[in-house]
């Protein structure tokens, strides 16, 4: 056999919901202005999303869990992680991108701390997942932000709990089971929504 007649090897990888819409094939600085593009993007709609608040005694209900794990579905593990870490440097500074009026360091060491600090590893875990080919299917997608919410919701009540002492049994009343039910519909949102799109992007394909 010749080699002209060997077959190219097909490229299997996986590639998360941002980079088939907007394919990464620039070095330096254009593959540096797409990132920031894209985590300016991140970092708003995380704060649209925390502002559309259901204000509660201790800790709001936000869309912020639902943006959260989408952008760690659609951008993938290192640029999710990263966006999400932008949205905190941000508010730690000062801006008010929180759910409150103001930014600082206050709400990390108040009720919301542990949630925010859950943000980032939820989105490690569904762009990890996501990079490995949950994104495509709805139930395992669901299945991915499920656990994504889990690691928010515990680290939230670990805070609330033992940082903010206000022991286990108020945590949980307080901190997890308004947020259970949101939570699942959240979780339906995000599966059914981001495995569609890419099924459109393949029809187009």
């Amino acid at each position: 056999m010749s080699a002209a007649s060997i077959p190219a090897p097909i490229d299997t990888r996986h590639f998360p919901l941002a980079a088939l819409l907007w394919p990464d094939r620039a070095d330096g600085f254009s593959g540096v202005l797409r990132n920031v593009i894209l985590v300016t993007l991140g970092t708003t709609l995380l704060t649209l999303s925390a502002k559309i608040n259901l204000p509660l005694p201790y800790v709001p209900m936000t869309l912020q869990t639902l943006v959260v794990l989408v952008i760690g579905a659609a951008y993938g593990w290192r640029l999710g992680v990263a966006t999400v870490m932008a949205y905190l440097a941000e508010g730690a500074i000062g801006l008010p991108v929180f759910a409150g009026p103001v930014g600082g360091l206050a709400p990390f060491m108040g009720p919301t701390g542990g949630y925010l600090v859950g943000f980032v590893a939820a989105a490690f875990i569904v762009g990890w997942l996501s990079e490995r080919g949950w994104d495509r299917s709805a139930p395992l997608l669901f299945l991915a932000m499920g656990l994504g919410h889990i690691v928010i919701l515990a680290a939230g009540f670990a805070w609330l709990a033992f940082g903010m002492k206000l022991g286990p049994e108020k945590a949980w009343l307080v901190g997890i089971a308004p947020f259970v039910a949101a939570s699942v519909i959240k979780n339906a949102l995000g599966a059914a929504a981001i495995p569609a799109i890419r099924r459109m992007l393949d029809r187009r394909a």
